[in-house]
């Protein structure tokens, strides 16, 4: 799979020139003597990722493995039902009640039908499938626009006026072409046709026209979140698939290399992802299926895993692992997201990581098939990842992982099986799709966080709009940090948490950060909270807030727990079985109150957390307050 075919450079030139000539008027122009190396690396006609339905050899080892045994018989299923129906009034839908569910769901549904038929029909080779997935084809072509609801507030491409590109048109577009490429002449000449016109309509054309003209105005090229590697990929994948000119390919390769640099400064030097692990799967994700991508059409020589910096963002999915199988919710990341196994055992091998077990589960056919043709193409035949000879050292178990630049630390008892470890957050409140949440953290015990983050909620228009920290779960009411004379954190890069001491040793780590930017409460003068973590027994936290007022003002803390809790003397019970804790709570002698209260927004599967105030009484001028957290049953 890994080649790179020889053509005609003076073809190639006349196209570069083309390009040049418009590209000119460019604020931002690619380089041309780019353009032209990288198009020298190009194979003569377009390939896409993964074998062709043609490659028998191929595709009777994907029918073998036993993660794909019931890919036909689920797309004997879809043969059953019809496509279900996308009228305006359902698109419309988000625009008029902020709900993103209903319209999307049906989407999802009419998007899947492409990608799960042509799979069947790869394996299968009786064309028994191909009438669907024409008819699936056109219907997905015949949309008004492919821009999901949420991302069109001001319906410009809905109406017409726009085509824009976003997750969705990259996504759909990447499929479309593997489709094509995988099927092939199979497919009738009108298909094939339809499939071409529509993927220049809507994703190569007015993406050419962002590199020339600026127009349409797309934010995520110089972006630094998911978006950014997720169009990217899908336009470059869609390019490299589908367009017949070297020249131009090249163009989209050269994009590539230029604007993922923007995607690399959404992380620190660390490798820390701040917008959570579920983003991280699908970002880093995308970004790493885009440098596969560029590494196979060119013959490994346009390399995006080259920079160290991928390697670090790489190791941040099992650094981010606070005891087996246990990571921390922060920012818009749902609860239990673990980093995705298909992504990891690629990042493992690549990267000799060493994660054997995982690589064993995820690595070529054995993770099973993927949500898009596209990824199967990259991660389930050979690839940069599989070529490499399994390592015998894997990561090994440090215990912790101090993520400085971040302010992000992994505390890890020494028995992960019966210990109890804690992530904590330092960090700022400007973090992509950010949680006003410094100094959170988490606690985790055999399997559960009792103590924990909450995570995000299901998307709304309010989610992504100026009424954003509304949310009892995305403002810090629903973290596990204080608040002060009534007043919540505020938003914004000011409100950071400032390290004061990081000191990290076998038997203990120590973590100490100044809160006082985060609350914008006049004559707060100190507001310090200390974290400790011991590894004694099966492992405690010890969290200590002390504050200082110029004037009395009132002071609580909180924990957030999703599990059954109770008082006990001057402390708390909270979780059931081997996950619970004992909770002992040291406010000085400073009469306090457990105020409990049930945080009722829309969270998945119906999530209710309970935020457990520890309240003081009275007004404080100064107060340390600690919190001493330990398995109920040493």
């Amino acid at each position: 799979m890994l080649r790179n075919l020889v053509y005609t450079t003076g073809i190639l030139l006349i196209g570069i020139g083309l390009f040049c000539a418009a590209g000119a008027q460019a604020a931002d122009a690619l380089d041309p003597a780019r353009i032209a190396e990288i198009a020298g690396w190009l194979p003569a006609e377009p390939r896409g990722v993964g074998p062709a339905i043609s490659d028998r050899q191929a595709w009777e080892k994907v029918a073998a493995a036993a993660g794909f045994s019931g890919v036909v018989r689920r797309a004997e299923q879809l043969l059953e039902r019809p496509i279900p129906e996308l009228t305006d009034e359902l698109f419309l839908d988000f625009s008029r009640t902020g709900n993103r569910e209903r319209c999307q769901r049906v989407l999802g549904e009419r998007h899947g039908r492409v990608p799960a038929l042509v799979l069947a029909e790869c394996i299968e080779n009786r064309g028994r499938f191909l009438p669907a997935i024409e008819e699936a084809v056109c219907q997905v072509c015949a949309e008004k626009t492919w821009v999901m609801p949420a991302h069109d507030g001001r319906l410009e491409n809905f109406e017409g006026k726009t085509i824009e590109i976003d997750l969705a048109v990259a996504a759909i577009s990447w499929d479309m072409a593997t489709a094509h490429f995988w099927l092939g002449e199979r497919l009738s000449p009108a298909t094939r046709q339809l499939i071409r016109d529509e993927l220049e309509r809507r994703t190569l054309g007015p993406m050419e026209s962002y590199l020339k003209t600026g127009r349409p105005r797309l934010w995520w090229p110089t972006g630094t979140s998911n978006w950014n590697a997720v169009c990217m990929a899908g336009v470059t994948g869609t390019a490299l698939a589908m367009e017949r000119s070297a020249a131009r390919r090249a163009m989209f390769a050269a994009a590539a290399e230029k604007y993922s640099e923007y995607f690399k400064q959404g992380f620190t030097g660390d490798g820390y992802c701040s917008e959570g692990m579920g983003y991280w799967n699908y970002g880093f994700g995308n970004f790493t299926l885009l440098a596969e991508a560029l590494l196979q059409a060119t013959g490994g020589r346009l390399d995006l895993f080259a920079d160290p910096l991928i390697e670090e963002v790489a190791r941040f999915g099992p650094r981010m692992e606070i005891i087996p199988g246990v990571y921390p919710a922060f920012a818009d990341c749902s609860i239990g997201s673990r980093p995705a196994g298909r992504l990891m055992a690629f990042l493992s091998r690549r990267f000799r990581l060493g994660m054997r077990d995982v690589e064993k589960k995820g690595l070529g056919l054995a993770g099973g098939p993927s949500g898009s043709l596209f990824a199967l193409g990259l991660y389930g035949f050979e690839n940069s990842a599989s070529v490499v000879p399994a390592v015998e050292d894997g990561l090994g178990r440090a215990p912790r992982d101090w993520f400085s630049e971040a302010g992000i630390m992994i505390c890890r008892p020494d028995d992960p099986a019966r210990g109890m470890g804690a992530a904590l957050k330092g960090g700022h409140n400007a973090e992509h799709h950010n949680h006003n949440d410094v100094g959170s953290y988490v606690v985790a015990l055999a399997g559960e966080t009792p103590l924990l983050d909450p995570g995000g909620e299901i998307y709304t228009a309010r989610t992504f709009s100026g009424k954003r920290y509304e949310s009892k779960v995305l403002n810090s009411f629903g973290h596990p940090v204080p608040r002060i004379a009534e007043t919540l954190q505020k938003t914004g890069r000011a409100a950071a948490a400032k390290v004061l001491k990081a000191e990290l040793t076998d038997q203990a780590d120590t973590l100490t950060l100044d809160l006082r930017s985060a609350y914008p409460v006049p004559g707060l003068e100190k507001l310090e909270r200390t974290f400790v973590f011991s590894r004694q027994g099966r492992g405690s936290l010890a969290v200590t807030d002390e504050i200082r007022l110029a004037e009395p003002a009132a002071f609580e803390t909180a924990l957030i727990t999703l599990s059954k809790w109770r008082a006990d003397g001057a402390g708390l019970r909270i979780g059931q079985g081997d996950a619970a804790l004992r909770v002992a709570i040291d406010t000085g002698g400073a009469a306090f109150t457990i105020v409990d209260e049930q945080i009722h927004e829309n969270l998945s599967r119906g999530r209710v957390p309970i935020r457990l105030a520890i309240r003081l009484n009275e007004p404080v001028r100064s107060a340390k307050v600690t919190v001493t957290i330990t398995a109920e049953s040493e």
